[in-house]
């Protein structure tokens, strides 16, 4: 599997290990060891993911996230030290696409790595290939399936991999509604164990990314109080 990673640590014996594992695998590894390098790398150069220390001296990873989610979608796996329910929930707030608690298994790392990439590769190699049938076409939205393109008013939006998953599930059954347990095991499937509020922050980062663009879009993804989520054609 041929992809540039970009590893972020302030602590070198870390990177050496990533590294040291991520190249056994074919992988291209690229380093920082501090966020304000991570977030000028990451905005220069084109990765195919990042993996990001949360805790670090001077730019944090979720300053980092943060920054890079208002310019690209590059997939983001979060490493941290802090393994509280609440720091998982603000690491996907900010744009993670996955969270590993230190000290973690290189090997586990590796295998979520290679998860991720090939949910994020249909965007790199089908770029330009996609059929009618691949194509939901609502009134202010298309979802190219095998693209994984997503235009709302005809002006193309730029999601995570996650993001881009969810909306798509969602729209793929409309007017259906999905309760949160639902979604956690339909979208994120054997690869995550997370909580209930994972999806929420995901809804509310799909909503404001849609939303900056069209406010009708986002009008589509409804919560049923109390149940979960639906997508509603007739909002837009």
């Amino acid at each position: 599997m041929d992809a540039r990673i970009l590893v972020v640590d302030d602590e070198e014996r870390i990177r050496r290990l990533l590294k040291m594992y991520l190249v056994r695998e074919d992988f291209e590894i690229d380093e920082a060891e501090d966020g304000e390098t991570a977030l000028q790398k990451a905005l220069n150069e084109d990765y195919d993911l990042i993996l990001l220390d949360l805790m670090m001296p001077g730019l944090s990873g979720e300053e980092v996230c943060t920054q890079l989610r208002e310019h690209k979608a590059t997939p983001v796996i979060m490493l941290t030290a802090k393994g509280e329910e609440a720091n998982r929930v603000q690491g996907f707030e900010v744009g993670a696409d996955d969270y590993i608690v230190k000290p973690f298994s290189p090997r586990e790392v590796v295998l979520r790595v290679k998860a991720l990439l090939r949910r994020s590769s249909t965007t790199k190699f089908l770029k330009h290939s996609t059929s009618a049938q691949d194509v939901l076409v609502f009134p202010h939205l298309t979802i190219e399936k095998d693209a994984h393109r997503v235009t709302a008013d005809e002006k193309e939006i730029n999601l995570t991999p996650k993001e881009y998953e969810l909306l798509h599930f969602l729209a793929k059954s409309p007017d259906k509604v999905f309760s949160r347990e639902d979604l956690l095991k339909e979208v994120w499937n054997y690869e995550f164990f997370g909580d209930l509020r994972t999806v929420d922050t995901h809804v509310k980062r799909l909503r404001e990314k849609l939303s900056k663009v069209s406010k009708d879009a986002a009008k589509m993804i409804v919560t049923v109080w109390g149940v979960g989520y639906k997508f509603e054609v007739g909002k837009g």
